[in-house]
């Protein structure tokens, strides 16, 4: 049985690893929040959509449903594209769905952006491979 050496990744110089570990800590925290801070606002969310609070609360549903069929299909779609390419383009996108999501001035457009921003969230917050 032959070994093959497995690929060594060249070290990072201690400012470029900062920048690294800033630039994740910031993505993660970035994800936390959208997925978790419409909890504790959902009074005044149902408030201003017009909306019960169940019905708000299907805004978190609906996010988390996003990023359950987001999860496969991102992963298909991207196999063979560079891991940073495909990180900055999934970022972009969450942000693309946040900013309709601010934007949005229906209970309908809010429920849409929020589950396009789900989408890429999946595969965002995997360890990459």
């Amino acid at each position: 049985m032959t070994s093959h050496p497995t690929p060594q990744a060249a070290p990072l110089s201690p400012g470029r690893l900062r920048l690294v570990i800033l630039a994740m800590s910031l993505g993660a925290f970035a994800i936390g929040t959208t997925e978790f801070a419409s909890m504790g606002l959902l009074p005044q969310i149902a408030r201003d959509l017009g909306v019960s609070i169940p019905q708000a609360g299907m805004l978190i549903t609906l996010y988390a449903l996003g990023v359950v069929v987001g999860a496969p299909l991102v992963t298909i779609a991207a196999v063979r594209m560079p891991r940073a390419r495909l990180l900055v383009l999934l970022i972009a996108l969450i942000g693309v769905g946040n900013l309709l999501s601010a934007m949005a001035d229906s209970y309908t457009v809010l429920a849409a952006s929020r589950f396009l921003s789900g989408l890429p969230t999946a595969r965002t917050s995997a360890s990459p491979r």
